[in-house]
């Protein structure tokens, strides 16, 4: 079942059980694992250590793309497996170790990580694990649905570790453009003008001598778990499509707009989706991952071509692409994660950045990852990557959580992940408030009153007027500054 897909015929010997695979492995190693969002992740060496790091205790400091699927961190780190994890995760069980101190998590721009390792400012990496749906000729990996990090990974591991996936169709082969940049000081340019543009090659290339196992699986990615638009989405979604309709009107943008990219999850996912009933059409997107929306834009033809480093889909749109991927190839392509993400080519398209937030505050600071200031939830990933650099800088979120008992909109954000200074625009299903060009003081009008649930605009405005009498030009009653915060801790809610 797997000649046509192992081509280099001497590499058949290196086949053993993923339990073999994993004896190779020793405490203290660093191991660069793909996956990216569920995407293209190993799925039988992360449970195969783990009942070793429950037989023997087996630590290692796991590096991956982005979360992984099949509960595969949460195995990890019910064992014990994890003493250290990076760059994101988006797991109950890991996220519970790490806000309780026993996984220690670094949080980083998802264009950062082999940036950091091509530096030497982490531990290289000992082993890498990827999974593959071919390995050519030459010893080349042919990745499955994510590239991610596994480029670099695999061109700065002492030993690699194959998981070929025969679950994986073989029309996959070609859909990868795999660009790894050079060395600094004298690194060339970036030679990416366009999303539809290759400037790398289809595989990821290893000398065969390195690959040192190759594991057989059969296992299909975990779907994704994004919920339909609701009422609160498509009106956050109509009110970006508003916006944006605005700026094609006043010359600003053209009808195909500029590269988009959406952040992953259920918000951002429904902005995109409800493009599907917008006047605009010839759109591309240079994003991270591609979601149902981005495949349904694709079908209706309003989408011409999407550039991600994953594809991260529910179930029945993943069994359909699969299916089809032939008559997608023509507009896909997935490249590294320091590409897709990368600030100087982010820059140069001018991209539309859409990510949601945790909380922001009425100045526009937003709070992505950390829950009441002190507990993780998922990560930064790349919403700093694109809002940074992005044309336009868009953040989305529902007004409130926990049935009302939560201001999305607070006086001020408890964790700061992304400045005032790199915020154009946030919105709400209430509202939405364009803070280009406005004054601290100018931009907490407009947040409280088109962006704030009608439940706590009262309560805004008065923390507004209080702190403009103190003065400044950020204006803070700083005793006061965090106290929805510490209600919500003492008593559950907000609201006073």
């Amino acid at each position: 079942m797997y000649k046509n897909r192992i081509r280099l015929p001497e590499l058949e010997q290196k086949i053993m059980s993923a339990q073999e695979a994993a004896r190779m492995f020793e405490t203290g190693m660093t191991v660069g694992m793909s996956g990216f969002t569920k995407a293209g992740d190993c799925k039988a060496l992360p449970r195969a250590l783990a009942e070793r790091a429950e037989r023997e205790g087996l630590k290692l400091t796991l590096i991956t793309g982005a979360s992984l699927g099949n509960n595969s961190d949460g195995l990890m780190a019910d064992a014990g497996l994890l003493a250290r994890r990076l760059p994101f995760q988006a797991d109950a069980v890991l996220r519970g170790k790490i806000n309780a101190g026993e996984v220690m998590f670094i949080d980083q721009h998802l264009s950062e990580t082999v940036e950091q390792l091509r530096c030497h400012n982490l531990a290289p990496i000992d082993i890498a694990v990827i999974e593959a749906v071919a390995i050519t000729e030459d010893g080349a990996i042919v990745p499955s649905t994510s590239v991610g990090n596994s480029a670099s990974f695999v061109e700065q591991a002492g030993l690699v570790i194959v998981e070929l996936n025969l679950g994986m169709p073989l029309a996959l082969e070609g859909l990868h453009d795999i660009y790894v940049p050079g060395a600094r000081p004298l690194r060339q340019p970036i030679p990416i003008v366009a999303p539809d543009q290759r400037v790398g090659c289809a595989a990821i290339p290893v000398g065969p001598g390195r690959i040192a196992a190759i594991v057989i699986t059969d296992s299909a990615d975990s779907p994704s778990t994004i919920l339909p638009p609701d009422d609160e989405t498509q009106a956050i979604a109509h009110h970006i499509v508003a916006f944006l309709s605005g700026e094609v009107r006043a010359g600003r943008l053209t009808p195909a707009l500029l590269p988009l990219q959406a952040g992953i999850g259920s918000i951002a996912n429904a902005v995109l989706h409800g493009l599907l009933d917008s006047p605009f059409s010839g759109m591309t997107m240079y994003s991270e991952v591609l979601q149902d929306s981005a495949f349904e834009l694709l079908d209706s033809g309003q989408l011409t071509f999407a550039s991600a480093s994953s594809i991260t889909l529910s179930e029945t749109m993943h069994r359909k692409f699969l299916d089809q991927v032939d008559r997608y190839r023509s507009r896909l392509v997935l490249r590294p994660q320091e590409i897709s993400n990368h600030p100087e080519v982010l820059r140069r398209l001018g991209i539309i950045a859409i990510n949601t937030a945790l909380e922001f505050d009425i100045y526009g600071n937003v709070n992505s990852t950390h829950v009441g200031g002190t507990h993780m939830m998922n990560g930064i990933g790349g919403s700093g990557d694109f809002a940074r650099n992005a044309h336009l800088s868009i953040f989305v979120s529902k007004s409130v959580a926990k049935q009302g008992a939560i201001s999305s909109v607070v006086p001020m954000a408890a964790h700061v992940d992304h400045t005032e200074h790199d915020v154009d625009v946030v919105a709400t299903e209430w509202g939405l408030a364009d803070l280009r060009g406005l004054a601290p003081r100018e931009r907490a009008g407009l947040i409280i009153e088109r962006c704030a649930h009608p439940d706590y605009r009262a309560a805004l405005r008065d923390y507004f007027r209080q702190a403009c009498a103190r003065g400044g030009q950020t204006p803070h009653v700083l005793e006061a500054a965090l106290s929805w915060h510490v209600h919500y801790r003492e008593k559950q809610s907000m609201r006073a």
